[in-house]
């Protein structure tokens, strides 16, 4: 089925990414591309949306898309970046604001009878964030909306369907930003809703079979949301040709290794369990920074996994759990404005050779929707609700060099902490949590006796996609009990603090 799709142009706003997620939650189907890399298919988009940035439209470092095949020939919304760029180039003047606009507005005029504010009225929460401001609409203006501070927050032009708003429908603060979506997408541009986690099972299991025919594939589980939901689809699609290789790399939770492997078998799915943690240990023994920690994991995690592979005969294609977020974030390294922090250990990086074809199910998919389509093949909750966790395991929330008995103690710590909070019905408000064993050891007394011991972190965070964080205000109650469990159950521990930094600044890991 070819669904009516929506193409999002990014200009390196932050929010872009967020811009898409309530595009999809509406059941529309939106893909992004960067600015200035317009798709040679623009005739299959129904709509397109221009994103914010941090450029302003004055500046040398103008960001100048070519919208000649869009521009009056397809419906577009202009947000904030974008309606600056509609008004500066086209009769219109920006200048920069005289106050700074950034945070909470209220729209204090909108223009009656406008299908674009359908349902939003006067007095309604909008969110700012733009350093310029519009003075003077473009040629054929029409002003739909002011706030108090902004008076050409939300304008249209007269014989385009072209809108454009100063402020971020796509935020959380923008009260009424996912029915302002709605009524561009669905009753001015006409987009068909039929973006569903049941409609992507069944195209891409249709997809799958005609791409993968009777070729064998192998996939790396890790026990995770996206590898499992991945695996689900390939079994659907091709049933035991799909090899699963799930490695024990050491650095797991306790007793992790043997319980999702328990759990895949009650998925009929056809996996190998292989335990290769003394290779893993041997490996980092003694190693201590951060990033060479890395290398040596993701290095033998590539010789285990390869050597497993090549006991298959015949297999074609590598499968992985690539999500949406990982392929914007690489294109945007290459082509785009967006600044990316970190290459992705799932985009590229394959030793030559592996010389496998890559199927990736998943890669148009965000993080919360690969939860929906897992939910709608009947995947159990408990994979579904799983809290993400760091491809190098717990040697990443072991600062310093790392040893067999860290990793105990550790395993220990971390077991108490999250079985303490699926006790206490705390799990699932927790997007991510985990323990940090830290490189400093301070006196204690047990009993009659000094002690000279270690201290761990305990962190656990509130989120939507790991892009932002806050930390969650554990009730006093469980932290007590929790500190006091480990402090006498985890031999070589004696102090537990509780991490309430926010990111940013800090990250959700500490390595």
């Amino acid at each position: 089925m070819q669904h009516n799709k929506v193409l999002i142009l990014d200009f390196g706003s932050q929010y872009t990414q967020l811009i898409a997620r309530r595009v999809r939650e509406l059941n529309i189907y939106c893909e992004i591309h960067p600015f200035n890399k317009i798709p040679a298919d623009s005739e299959s988009f129904k709509a397109v949306i221009l994103s914010g940035s941090p450029n302003s439209v004055r500046g040398e470092d103008v960001l100048h898309p070519d919208l000649s095949q869009i521009r009056g020939k397809k419906p577009m919304l202009a947000v904030c970046y974008g309606a600056q760029y509609l008004a500066h180039f086209s009769g219109g003047e920006v200048a920069e604001s005289n106050t700074r606009e950034y945070g909470r507005a209220n729209l204090s005029f909108v223009k009656q009878d406008e299908d674009f504010f359908t349902g939003i009225s006067k007095g309604s929460q909008v969110w700012m964030s733009h350093s310029d401001t519009i003075k003077q609409l473009p040629t054929h203006g029409v002003l739909l909306a002011s706030t108090h501070d902004v008076e050409n927050a939300a304008f249209r032009i007269e014989g385009e369907t072209t809108y454009a708003i100063q402020f971020h429908p796509e935020v959380y603060h923008s009260t009424d930003g996912k029915q302002l979506l709605e009524n561009f997408l669905v009753h001015i541009a006409h987009v068909e809703q039929d973006w569903t986690p049941d409609s992507f099972v069944e195209e891409t299991v249709s997809d799958l079979k005609t791409q993968l025919e009777n070729d064998k594939v192998v996939l790396g589980l890790s026990g995770g949301v996206d590898s499992s939901v991945a695996a689900i689809l390939l079994h659907k699609a091709i049933g035991k040709n799909l090899y699963c290789i799930f490695v024990n790399n050491g650095l797991l939770r306790k007793n992790e290794y043997e319980s999702v492997l328990k759990q895949y078998e009650g998925m009929g799915l056809n996996v190998k369990g292989v335990d290769a943690s003394a290779r893993f240990l041997d490996a980092l023994e003694g190693v201590s920074d951060p990033e060479k920690k890395r290398k040596a994991i993701g290095r033998v995690f590539i010789e285990v996994f390869d050597d497993e592979a090549h006991l298959i005969e015949d297999v074609k294609w590598l499968a992985q759990g690539t999500i949406y977020p990982d392929v914007i974030e690489s294109v945007s390294a290459t082509g785009g404005p967006s600044a990316t922090i970190k290459s992705h250990h799932n985009v590229g990086g394959l030793p030559d050779f592996m010389k496998l074809k890559i199927v990736e199910p998943l890669k148009a998919l965000f993080k919360d929707e690969v939860r929906r389509v897992g939910a709608s093949m009947g995947m159990d909750a408990s994979i579904l609700g799983r809290h993400p966790f760091p491809g190098p395991g717990l040697a990443i929330r072991i600062l310093g060099d790392l040893t067999r008995e860290k990793v105990r103690i550790l395993q220990e710590v971390d077991a108490i902490f999250i079985n303490n909070l699926k006790s206490w019905n705390l799990y699932d408000s927790v997007w991510q949590a985990g323990a940090i064993l830290l490189p400093v050891n301070s006196v204690g007394v047990m009993g009659d006796e000094r002690t000279y011991e270690k201290c761990v972190a305990l962190r656990a965070v509130e989120s939507t996609d790991g892009m932002t964080a806050d930390w969650v205000n554990l009730p006093y109650e469980f932290l007590q009990k929790t500190s006091n469990e480990i402090i006498n159950k985890v031999k070589g521990v004696n102090r537990v603090v509780y991490d309430i930094s926010s990111k940013p600044p800090a990250t959700i890991e500490w390595e």
